[in-house]
């Protein structure tokens, strides 16, 4: 049995601070941190799960597991957009369950340092709970996602009534 080296689980963590993913949502440009990502795809065929909220597409079979995957665009309130070759899956990892997020596109990882990231102004705080900052890269900004806040508690409980039951 290989023995766990705790400061090299460390120094990976560290390597992956700061950095995230940019990916758009129509003009807009939004940051997702690198820890989460598990991987890129491109659109999969997808199974509609009845009684899902609308920003729930279905469910793909990646590699013999099953994950449900969100239309950020619809999640975000924005009108529907057709999928094309630039539109990808961002499978992150939220609490041990993995989850699809169909994006636009994605462009690249960019370090942010904590430094460069500010609160939401308060205007409008409560209408942008999935926004945990402001990511200030060059002459723009990054939209930062908190990703624990893109599917609500109910959320969860429909997607492990609906999805994964035993």
């Amino acid at each position: 049995m290989a023995k766990l080296d705790v400061k090299e689980l460390m120094e990976q963590e560290d390597t992956q601070k700061g950095k995230f993913l940019n990916f758009s949502i129509g003009s807009e440009m939004y940051g997702i941190e690198v820890r989460n990502v598990i991987e890129i795809i491109r659109i999969l065929p997808m199974t509609e799960v009845p009684e899902l909220p609308e920003y729930i597409k279905g469910i793909i079979n990646l590699r013999g597991k099953i994950i449900p995957v969100m239309d950020v665009r619809l999640r975000f309130k924005k009108p529907f957009k057709e999928y094309n070759d630039k539109t990808c899956i961002i499978v992150i990892d939220i609490e041990d369950t993995y989850i699809g997020l169909i994006v636009d596109s994605v462009s690249e990882i960019v370090w942010i340092p904590e430094v460069e990231i500010v609160d939401l102004p308060e205007l409008n705080k409560a209408g942008n709970r999935y926004i945990k900052g402001i990511g200030k890269v060059g002459n723009g900004v990054r939209l930062i996602l908190d990703c624990y806040k893109l599917l609500t508690h109910s959320d969860f409980e429909n997607l492990n009534s609906s999805v994964f039951k035993s």
